[in-house]
């Protein structure tokens, strides 16, 4: 059993109320006994089964903040706090879960049809159906509004044709929401984006290969060659697309945030761990003052980074924006755990390169994080904008 630093993530913090800790009980119960047992498995095999999201679903964990109409429990964000640090703390391949919960929900929650909500959240919640959210391109990174993927209007569809890539969820996903371009000719190209539900029996989409990506085996690269979507499945209004992303990315990446610290926390308590019980030239590890001097530094680092972070979930539960902060939260924590991903490393010397070791997934898994909702260049340039720069 891994024993955990005394870092403020627990009882103590101001949004956790009663009923939340009771849902964090449950959750962790629930992922000790269905979970991690068999995570290491799971990862070797290239991806979580079906039946663990039918068991997490019959299990109410999955979207808790929807609406009773739709099968939820019309829960506040605090509960999707606590789905993600307990998913994160198993491992990071259980990440697609929490994305499947927080971010692709939301889009249909908040512009899709009463039609299309009754058509697919009641299955998101119960596992039934697993989603992914398509906007990465090969070659494209982080530049939206310049992607290749068209949906042209034809005899009642949209007629799709391009790539997707490094899509979450996309190996599995029985249901996609994929940004295209409907405008081909929209001044500025922005304008011309739009986002549509395509069901994965949707003739003329296939999978590639599955991408053995960090930490996210599940992902995979997607194909539209002329692939038939009814008009009916427009998410919202056409050429709104990239105002919706927009409008997401708060909580998009307060939720990697969240991850990634919960991940930098794993790596301390792991670590912390093992020099307790490593010795070297006659004495444990832990009594250096040098690894001592690593080990105080990384917990500051991961205290003030919760600090920041419960602070942006207070104020994201209150609906304010601030999408400046959590852009600022989401690069700096994502580098911070990947610096912690080394310097726990070297601590744990030759074995941290073991790969059954928990450290060695965790230094694999985490760099990615970096590049998700967009890149740490990215983040500035959009920081940098809205301090008056």
């Amino acid at each position: 059993m891994v024993s955990s630093i005394a870092i403020n993530m627990d009882d103590s913090r101001s949004f956790l109320t009663e009923k939340h800790l009771l849902f964090k009980q449950s959750i962790r119960e629930f992922l000790n006994k269905e979970a991690s047992p068999y995570y290491d498995q799971w990862e070797k095999e290239g991806g979580i089964p079906r039946l663990f999201w039918k068991k997490i679903g019959d299990n109410g964990f999955l979207c808790p903040w929807l609406d009773v109409e739709f099968g939820g429990a019309g829960a506040d964000f605090g509960y999707s706090v606590v789905l993600a640090e307990e998913l994160e703390m198993v491992g990071s391949a259980l990440g697609g879960i929490s994305i499947h919960s927080d971010v692709v929900a939301p889009y249909i929650a908040s512009f899709g049809t009463i039609d299309q909500k009754h058509r697919y959240l009641p299955k998101f919640i119960t596992g039934e159906m697993i989603s992914a959210f398509a906007v990465t391109e090969p070659g494209l990174g982080s530049e939206l509004a310049n992607i290749r993927t068209t949906a042209i209007k034809k005899d009642g569809y949209y007629i799709v044709n391009g790539a997707k890539s490094f899509i979450t969820n996309g190996f599995n996903a029985d249901f996609l929401i994929v940004a295209c371009k409907t405008d081909l000719d929209a001044v500025p190209s922005h304008d011309g984006i739009s986002l549509l539900l395509i069901d994965k029996d949707t003739p003329g989409f296939s999978r590639g290969r599955k991408f053995e990506k960090e930490g996210q085996e599940s992902s995979a690269e997607l194909f539209f060659d002329d692939a038939s979507v009814p008009i009916g499945n427009l998410l919202g209004e056409e050429g709104k697309g990239l105002s919706y992303i927009m409008q997401k990315l708060q909580q998009e990446r307060l939720m990697c945030a969240i991850g990634s610290l919960m991940a930098a926390k794993d790596m301390l308590d792991l670590t912390v761990n093992f020099i307790k019980e490593r010795k070297a030239f006659g004495k444990k590890i832990s009594k250096f003052k040098n690894t001592q001097f690593t080990i105080v530094e990384i917990a500051t680092d991961i205290q003030l980074g919760r600090t920041f972070v419960d602070g942006l979930i207070c104020k994201h539960l209150k609906g304010e924006k601030i999408i400046t902060e959590v852009s600022m939260a989401k690069y700096w924590i994502t580098e911070m755990a990947k610096r912690i991903s080394e310097r726990c490393m070297q601590l744990h010397d030759g074995y941290g390169n073991m790969g059954d070791y928990k450290i060695a997934r965790r230094h694999r898994d985490i760099p990615v994080t970096t590049f998700y909702t967009g890149s740490d260049e990215i983040l500035k340039i959009l920081i940098a904008k809205n301090i008056g720069l």
